[in-house]
């Protein structure tokens, strides 16, 4: 069988090189998969970490916080040799059979504690021991740790080599035993940033004291500082009790700053408590100096948290006309905690809208300057970090909660994100994918739809109206009308010039209907709403399917082993596959395609979309990060930003025909002979007798004891093959399900008469759920307008995303490898399907022996279901439905 995937969405290029909204971060750092958030002390996992640092082919972490996220580890941790596991952008990865390949870093060094598995708080300060280590900061020749509970920082000549080394210097106390807080040139209270410039002179916000102070090259302990900024000198601090609701805010002052950092050129200060950062255009040298411009807020009085109606565009205006403002933009801040430029770009963590600001030119002189990217959300006006909202994207790959400190090693942005409990890493692209790019490979979008089914006898001027989010459609009746031509006009008026913006319409005839399908894919479509009326005494009817249009589901959640799509149109692709029955190769025509660094299988590549095979073991995240590598035949490389992919347990899509949903299905009539089921339900009681009648010929099974449903299923399937001389049964799943076929191929099989029964008072059910065999056809064939499907038939559709299979132990599920494990099989989670309106009986639903990632999905239509040839169908899982289908049906016994 030959299978060719279609995909209806595109990437969008963008400048390459540049950080992207609603990329995901190539790799992390302190985790195992990028859901796990495991709370642990240990040399691969991190805590609720604050403060990040590089220099040297060095990470450094600080594992502790004040924000209440837990565990709070209290030590400094070292990455040596980042190169060794920190990949360049363009590096080909190896085939491996890792987890995640992406998920990365062992520390080499813990400092503040004797090893990687001591979290002590309670401790005297020292030159070994931190309490609360907020900010660290190196250049490679010196380190320094702003230690926040011990109102010092800690100073160490070099990078440190070993394990709870001493620290060399104290700042803030005059020797490694002080740690009382204070306020003059050589004290300090609750430092939370450190920054080392390229003359080693060391910069410290001083959070407590809402200030900044520069303290030159580290000499001696208790060393003084020679310049503040935030207040005029170094006795004072003009600003009330953070939380105070009036502030004294200008261009000069500070309000519980939490980092300091420089480029060589400029200082940038994240001003927590006013909710902005302040730049200074050059490095100043006078006590109090002006901030040259500010970021976050229109000017420098203003310190409210996401200062929207100030900075944001107007987003619409309320029940009396007033403007109203997005909670957030490009524009806001709200308690920013780091800010850190590489010369060109500006980086801020907005960790109040948990997300990365990214300035692709450092605002100079302009206030109040919109970021051109944002890092942890999908747009500058969300914020979809909510445990309650959106649970599954609370550790996803493009997601952060509270991110504190970055780092910059000229390639990679490093991000603190503090209540996920790991370092993520952010790499720019080459080019961008679309944030729904990566598909299931058959569904591909699922839309919404609806339908006006037209009635009644027809008087010339009367007026229809149809209603589609809120837009009339008005026809007025003539006199030659009939039924069909009203549905045809409607149609023509819906879809006229561009079009209806929210729906396309479609005619029906043989169900008399107004067919819509909502152009925007997924759950946005169910928004649409749907409304019909009548001019008075009109003697048509118009008939909604609801009040809005329905089915509209996200196809970019992903089911683990699922064939998966990514568009790819930026790309000029040659256009090569590999059929399905066949071990798929890790690179096909110089592409790779990596799932959290694991190289993916791969089924095909055009210059629309790029299709491989997600691997099961994806079933323990919630999500996954996708990456496109293409080497051309002149040898160049190409990477695209990474991108989030959503895990779910399932997802199903069926494979369909090209064009726009509802799609016909790809669907074969499912057997030669003709065929029946029967139910075996209830409980399992000992002396309970079960009795299938074929024809005249009764075959019975007395239960006993240790018997369950599947026993007593098996036990009428043996007798009925050891010697009913016109039927076999086999067994059907994910029921226990008995499925009767006729020996003879061909209509002799129909009309075999079947029934099933026990005694009354039985606790066993036996259903036969057709009265005769039916349908015999020609297996395999495909099902299309001239060889339709007939109700009652068993049909065969096949699908891809419907997770993981049963059993103890569970089939081997091996991605890019023909599946040859045993069969029957069945998905973990049932499978129920609709057709016409009308449950469709699951004969049985498992993966297809011999192919890649495919469901074989054998239904058994309802034997009432009317004449249409485009019945509608889907097929469900838990509460995910897959993208609607259409099969011809004919029923033979309604009269022509």
């Amino acid at each position: 069988m030959k299978w060719t995937v279609f995909l209806l969405f595109s990437i969008a290029s963008l400048n390459a090189q540049d950080f992207v909204t609603g990329q995901a971060a190539r790799l992390e750092v302190g985790q195992r998969i990028w859901s796990d958030q495991y709370p642990s002390a240990t040399e691969r996992n991190l805590g609720s970490i604050s403060g990040l640092a590089y220099a040297n082919n060095t990470l450094f972490v600080t594992d502790a916080n004040r924000v209440g996220g837990t565990p709070n580890n209290n030590r400094i941790l070292l990455f040596g040799n980042v190169n060794s596991f920190i990949p360049t952008p363009h590096q080909e990865l190896p085939v491996s059979n890792d987890r995640c390949p992406a998920c990365v870093g062992s520390a080499t060094v813990v400092l503040g504690q004797p090893d990687f598995f001591k979290t002590d708080l309670l401790r005297a300060a020292q030159n070994i021991t931190v309490r609360t280590p907020l900010g660290v900061a190196s250049n490679g020749r010196y380190t320094a740790v702003a230690d926040a509970d011990f109102n010092r920082v800690l100073v160490w000549r070099g990078i440190p080599v070993s394990t709870n080394q001493a620290a060399d210097l104290v700042i803030g106390q005059s020797d490694f035993a002080g740690s009382a807080p204070g306020r003059a040139n050589n004290r300090l209270r609750g430092p939370s940033g450190v920054w080392l410039d390229d003359k080693d002179g060391l910069w410290v916000a001083d959070t407590g004291n809402s200030r900044v102070l520069y303290f030159g090259v580290p000499q001696n302990n208790g060393q003084n500082a020679t310049l503040v900024l935030g207040q005029p000198d170094f006795n004072t601090n003009v600003q009330p009790q953070f939380g105070t609701v009036v502030l004294n805010v200008a261009n000069n002052t500070l309000v519980n700053p939490m980092s300091v950092t420089t480029d060589g050129t400029r200082l940038f200060v994240a001003d927590f408590g006013a909710n902005r950062v302040l730049i200074w255009n050059s490095i100043p040298t006078t006590n109090q100096a002006p901030a040259d411009t500010v970021i976050g807020q229109p000017n420098f009085i203003s310190y409210l948290s996401n200062n929207s109606s100030a900075l944001c565009a107007s987003n619409g205006t309320d029940d009396n006309g007033n403007a109203t403002y997005p909670d957030r933009c490009g524009a806001t801040i709200n308690f920013p905690r780091f800010a850190l430029s590489d010369g060109k770009r500006l980086f801020i963590s907005d960790s109040g809208n948990d997300r990365v600001l990214v300035f692709d030119r450092i605002p100079l002189l302009l206030n109040g300057a919109s970021a051109d990217a944002v890092l942890g959300q999908q747009g500058d006006t969300l914020n979809q970090s909510s445990e309650s909202a959106n649970p599954e994207r609370l550790s996803a790959s493009d997601s952060l909660r509270t991110p504190a400190a970055l780092a910059y090693d000229g390639q990679n942005l490093y991000v603190a994100d503090t209540f996920n409990r790991r370092v993520m890493v952010f790499t720019p692209g080459d080019f961008q994918l679309q944030l729904t790019s990566v598909r299931n490979a058959a569904s591909l979008n699922i839309y919404a739809v609806g339908n006006v089914v037209v009635g009644g006898t027809i008087t010339a001027d009367d007026q229809l109206t149809i209603t589609i989010a809120g837009k009339d459609y008005l026809y007025t009746v003539v006199k030659e009308d009939t039924i069909a031509s009203i549905i045809d006009n409607f149609v023509s008026l819906i879809n006229a010039g561009d079009g209806d913006p929210n729906v396309v319409a479609f005619p029906n005839q043989v169900l008399s209907a107004v067919l819509l399908t909502a152009r925007t894919g997924g759950a946005s479509g169910n928004d649409v709403t749907l409304a019909v009326t009548l001019s008075t005494n009109a003697t048509e009817t118009l008939t909604t399917s609801g009040a809005n249009l329905s089915g509209g589901q996200d196809a970019a959640r992903i089911g683990p082993f699922s064939l998966i799509s990514i568009q790819n149109n930026t790309l000029d692709l040659e256009t090569l596959s590999v059929p399905l029955d066949r071990p798929l190769p890790y690179e096909l025509g110089g592409v790779q395609v990596y799932i959290d660094g694991w190289r993916a299988p791969i089924q095909s590549i055009s210059p629309q979309a790029i299709t491989v095979q997600i691997s099961a073991a994806v079933a323990d995240a919630t999500s996954a990060n996708a990456i496109i590598r293409v080497q051309h035949k002149d040898g160049t490389v190409k990477v695209s930003a990474p991108l989030a992919v959503l895990i779910i347990a399932e997802n199903p899509g069926v494979f369909a025909q090209p064009g726009t949903d509802p799609r016909p299905a790809v669907a074969f009539h499912a057997s030669s002979s003709a065929t029946g089921t029967i139910a075996v339900d209830g409980s399992a009681k000992a002396g309970d007798v079960g009795s299938i009648v074929i024809g005249e010929r009764t075959y019975s099974y007395t239960v006993q004891d240790g018997d369950d449903l599947a026993k007593i299923r098996d036990a009428l399937i043996e007798i009925i093959n050891a010697g009913d001389p016109e039927v076999t049964a086999s067994v059907a799943l994910p029921f226990t399900t008995i499925r009767l076929a006729a020996k003879v191929p061909g209509p002799t099989g129909n009309g075999i008469s079947i029934r099933a029964s026990v005694p009354e008072g039985a606790s066993l059910l036996l259903t036969a759920l057709n009265s005769e065999l039916c349908c015999a056809s020609t297996a395999g064939a495909p099902i299309t307008n001239d060889d339709p499907a007939i109700p009652g038939e068993q049909i065969t559709v096949y699908a891809t995303g419907l997770g993981l299979l049963k059993g103890n132990p569970a089939p081997p599920q091996i991605a890019g490898q023909p599946y040859n494990g045993p069969v029957p099989t069945e998905p973990v989670e049932f499978v129920s399907a609709l057709i016409g309106g009308k449950t469709a009986r699951v004969i049985s639903c498992g993966l297809k022996p011999d192919a890649v990632g495919i469901y074989e999905v054998i239904l058994e239509l309802n034997p009432d279901l009317p004449d249409n040839p485009f019945t509608n169908a889907t097929i469900a899982q838990s509460f995910q439905v897959s993208n609607i289908f259409t099969i011809p049906v004919v029923n033979p016994k309604v009269a022509p």
